[in-house]
């Protein structure tokens, strides 16, 4: 959540249980300062709060979206359907497949519905932050020069 900004990023997870595989990346977003805000939705279980969040995000300055979920996996194409923002997908680790289900539907989309699908649990998770925070960066110096900083440190160009 961090600062009383206008959260730029929308993480939504489909079970208040994916929590635990997302706090490295929300960490990540609040070490760079960016304000968001996270949610428990489902594509299977409230679908229409799905469509009243994604529809109203923009014009609340919402900027890009990252959504983690399992199983049948259908959170980050629900919102790409809905939005022109970016959308970013996690797939969630557990289950019988322990991940590969969530991570074949999520990278799975039809044509015009671009979702860039990440790894699996923890990993992906820091990696949609770190899209996330490319993203904002192309607008944002600030974001981006840290984003630089970042890398060089982590023996990066």
């Amino acid at each position: 959540m961090l600062g009383e900004g206008t959260p730029k990023v929308a993480i939504m997870m489909g079970s208040p249980n994916d929590r635990e595989q997302l706090d490295a990346g929300i960490q990540l977003l609040e070490e760079f300062g960016v304000d968001h805000e996270v949610n428990v939705l489902s594509a299977h279980r409230n679908p229409n709060q799905v469509a009243e969040y994604v529809d109203a995000a923009e014009g609340r300055g919402i900027q890009v979206f990252i959504c983690a979920a399992g199983l049948a996996a259908h959170l980050a194409g629900a919102v790409a359907a809905r939005s022109t923002l970016p959308v970013i997908g996690i797939p969630v680790q557990g289950g019988a497949l322990n991940g590969l289900d969530a991570l074949l539907a999520t990278v799975q989309m039809p044509r015009g519905t671009p979702v860039a699908t990440m790894a699996i649990g923890k990993h992906g998770a820091v990696n949609a932050a770190l899209l996330a925070l490319q993203i904002l960066g192309l607008q944002d110096g600030d974001i981006k020069a840290k984003l630089k900083q970042k890398k060089e440190e982590a023996g990066g160009k």
